[in-house]
């Protein structure tokens, strides 16, 4: 007897190209491993023979195959329309077995993955009687019935492990095999499957230019149903008064999507991780950060001589601060997922300093068609910069189309608590220090807007949003209806390829104001501000901690300690940590080691962030979470979502009663706001300081704060 197989078994409908997708699939496999295929149609005992046909499948095939044992099995002889001769089916170390019922119920249990293949009633019905010719036409109904009857009481598709649009296109098996490696009860078979997908070549083309980076970002992923732009929207202004050239914030810009032959999205909400790739996608349980260790962390690619980013491609996108549940906090679910991301097979890097932009792909078979039309549509941006329109010569932008505000009517926004409940909750946090429990609690609420969904308009939004309010960690996410529209200037968690960690928690906040003279004495009040100076170094000994964990013992340094930075809006409180990461330690659980970021917690973290789940009352979602990279080359940089706006427009106005117009679609708009809170906090001054912070986006979309 040999060793137990993997058994995957493909499932669907008659005509969704499950033999073709089998056989092709076996044949990308047999690269690696022995691989046995069977077919359920050799052994289904006539035209109305579904059910038996399982039956004896599981029986005589599946069950000694899974035990490593020979099968022996009676065929159907579909001419003499009654049993044929006896056949042997051998174990192999890949066994795939297809065809309509391949994962039934009774199947499941032995199997080592499932995949259903989808595609349209019409398509089906043509590709099975171009495959049988007339034999099969007589009986379609009535299969057909079959098929209908054992799936009303078998959810075949909802336990599979991937699902397949099979568009007979060839693209199918290399999707599939792209996410079984996901999967992990196959990880340990399909070692040579992920060597492969950590052995890339990358190709890198600078061109010296200064691209328009709205522009450049409209013409490559305009279209794109998914897509990343993390922008440092304030790089081309004066650095902010006290930041250190060394922080290095800014230099940078990224514009990806999930497109080409590398491109795949994951979705990950309590607990399942949903990886779409080409057609296919999988569902992977089990927690977000161990996923993420097995596609990040080691270094899978070479950095280009001469290329000065850390990023070389790989994972971008957000995760929300309801991952807490997998580092000590409790368990949220939340309307928005807990991690969304897209793999970059290829990418478009500016480098703000040097006045350069970067082209990388992997390599594949469309890599030459890619690089061709991306630097042509760099050149084009690079023209229209240095060739302003009228409007721009006018003192206008092309950011700036459609006016100042980014919707069609301004927003009326509604907030989780109102203005004495979250006085109220201040008086609660503080109850809590005084017993000892906490020392800094963060505070949040939320805002919420609902808007026709026409009138959202998440990328003019963020257009507008960057122009009033550049930030060195400003961003644009788009993952089919969500769009996510940041001006984040706090980094949670840097940590470069070579290992060196960074962290600079902003804890502190005063307004702008127009006048210099005040303008200054604010800043000097935040400056001077004994009870902001605490909270900040309350949350630079939390991250120390933090970095600690993972990093080589004497390594964790304070280089900047309560340092004042100027955005638009606010002046801010900053501090930097420095720390070398621990050679060999997993760089997916060091990030999760230090998240959710303390300066949206408080300290203790733990116990703090049960207290915020008790005095907050709901989600925070996106909101105070993380944006930002990992690349293949095993660096991360992540920003703190806050001065973020989430879009939603997959809601529906189901009432009629909202601002949908009479049952139309609708977007869901979030802000979420807060402070932190300590023993000296004053109520009315920290509800001034969520006003403050909330100002930048509000006034942007023409919203006021809600009263009340």
């Amino acid at each position: 007897m040999t060793p137990a197989p993997v058994i995957i078994a493909i499932d669907g409908r008659s005509g969704a190209g499950k033999t073709t997708l089998a056989i092709e699939l076996a044949a990308r496999l047999r690269n690696h491993h022995k691989v046995a295929l069977f077919h359920l149609e050799d052994i289904y005992p006539g035209w109305n023979g579904l059910a038996a046909g399982i039956e004896r499948y599981i029986s005589t095939v599946l069950t000694p195959l899974s035990h490593g044992e020979r099968a022996t099995w009676t065929s159907w002889d579909w001419e003499k329309h009654y049993d044929g001769d006896t056949r042997v089916t051998l174990p192999a170390e890949i066994v795939i077995i297809e065809g309509v019922g391949a994962a039934a119920a009774g199947a499941r249990p032995l199997l080592s993955a499932v995949i259903w293949a989808d595609s349209p009633d019409d398509v089906r019905r043509t590709r099975a009687l171009d495959r049988d010719g007339g034999t099969y036409e007589p009986f379609w109904d009535q299969w057909a019935a079959q098929e209908d009857a054992w799936l009303a009481g078998d959810d075949v598709p909802g336990h599979a492990d991937i699902r397949v649009l099979n568009q007979a296109d060839g693209a199918a098996p290399a999707d599939v095999l792209q996410l079984l490696t996901y999967l992990p009860s196959l990880a340990p078979a399909l070692v040579p499957e992920l060597s492969a997908r950590r052995g890339l070549r990358l190709r890198a083309e600078r061109l010296d230019c200064r691209p328009d980076a709205a522009e450049l970002f409209a013409g490559l992923y305009g279209g794109s149903l998914n897509a990343v732009w993390l922008d440092s929207s304030n790089a081309s202004s004066t650095p902010p008064v006290g930041q250190s050239p060394a922080a290095g914030r800014g230099r940078f810009s990224i514009l990806a999507d999930d497109d080409g032959v590398f491109g795949q999205t994951v979705t990950h909400r309590s607990g399942e991780s949903q990886i779409a790739a080409g057609c296919a996608t999988a569902r992977v349980p089990g927690p977000f950060f161990r996923w993420l260790d097995t596609v990040w962390g080691r270094r899978a690619v070479r950095t280009p001589e001469g290329y000065p980013c850390d990023f070389a491609l790989g994972w971008l996108g957000c995760l929300g601060y309801e991952l807490k549940r997998e580092t000590g906090g409790s368990d949220v679910a939340a309307a928005t997922p807990d991690a969304a991301l897209i793999f970059a097979g290829r990418a478009v890097v500016l480098d703000h300093a040097e006045g350069a932009a970067w082209l990388l792909a992997l390599e594949a078979p469309d890599t030459d068609g890619w690089l061709e039309a991306a630097r042509s549509t760099v050149l084009a941006a690079a023209a229209t910069a240095e060739a302003p329109s009228a409007a721009q010569q006018n003192g206008a932008t092309a950011d700036q189309a459609g006016g100042s505000t980014a919707v069609v009517r301004p927003p009326v926004f509604s907030s989780r608590d109102s203005e004495p409940e979250y006085k109220d909750k201040i008086v609660a946090a503080q109850h809590e220090i005084g017993d000892g429990n906490s020392y800094e609690v963060c505070l949040t609420t939320m805002l919420s807007a609902r808007v026709p969904a026409a009138e959202a308009a998440p990328w003019s939004t963020y257009l507008a949003l960057r122009r009033r309010n550049p930030a060195p960690f400003a961003s644009y996410l788009r993952f089919g209806g969500l769009a996510v529209a940041s001006t984040s200037p706090e980094r949670f968690l840097k940590i470069a390829s070579d290992g060196g960690m960074r962290a600079e928690p902003i804890k502190g906040t005063r307004r702008r104001a127009s006048d210099p003279v005040l303008d200054a004495q604010l800043r000097r009040d935040l400056e001077t501000s004994l009870k902001d100076r605490a909270e900040n170094i309350m949350i630079v000994d939390l991250l120390r901690n933090d970095l600690s964990h993972f990093a080589e013992p004497g390594s964790v340094t304070v280089s900047r300690l309560c340092a004042i930075e100027s955005y638009a809006t606010v002046h801010q409180m900053v501090s930097t940590i420095d720390a070398k990461l621990l050679p060999g330690s997993p760089r997916a659980e060091a990030v999760a080691a230090c998240f959710p970021a303390g300066s949206m917690t408080g300290a203790p973290k733990i116990s703090t962030m049960a207290i915020l789940d008790r005095l907050e009352q709901g989600p925070r979602g996106l909101y105070s979470g993380a944006i930002g990279y990992f690349s293949l080359n095993g660096a991360t940089d992540l920003a703190v979502a806050i001065r973020t706006l989430v879009i939603d427009t997959g809601s529906a106005d189901v009432d009629g009663s909202g601002d949908g117009d009479g049952g139309g679609p609708v977007a869901e708009l979030t802000l979420g706001i807060g402070g932190a809170i300590t023993s000296d906090s004053v109520p009315d001054e920290e509800y001034d300081e969520i006003r403050v912070k909330a100002y930048g986006v509000l006034s942007t979309l023409g919203a006021d704060f809600p009263e009340g």
